[in-house]
């Protein structure tokens, strides 16, 4: 066994090499055909509605109307 060239402050870390595990752990299970397409609708779900959020959003943002022209209502004008 080699020697470290640090030294160490615990023995029981400088030992450790020993008594590493030579078991690997199951394979992952695969995702079936209906977690997929789960995933992918809800993916798909997420990315319209950002994309709507930014359809509806952007115009109200924008600032094209000229300051003196105001939109009044059906009641404003029954005087």
């Amino acid at each position: 066994m080699f020697r470290r060239r640090e030294p160490v402050p615990f023995a029981f870390i400088a030992e450790a090499d020993k008594f590493r595990s030579n078991v690997t752990p199951p394979p992952r299970e695969r995702a079936s055909v209906g977690q997929i397409a789960g995933r992918t609708l809800i993916g798909l779900t997420v990315v319209a509605g950002l994309v709507g959020s930014l359809l509806f959003g952007v115009p109200a943002l924008s600032a094209d109307q000229s300051p003196g022209h105001t939109q009044q209502s059906e009641a404003s004008d029954s005087r």
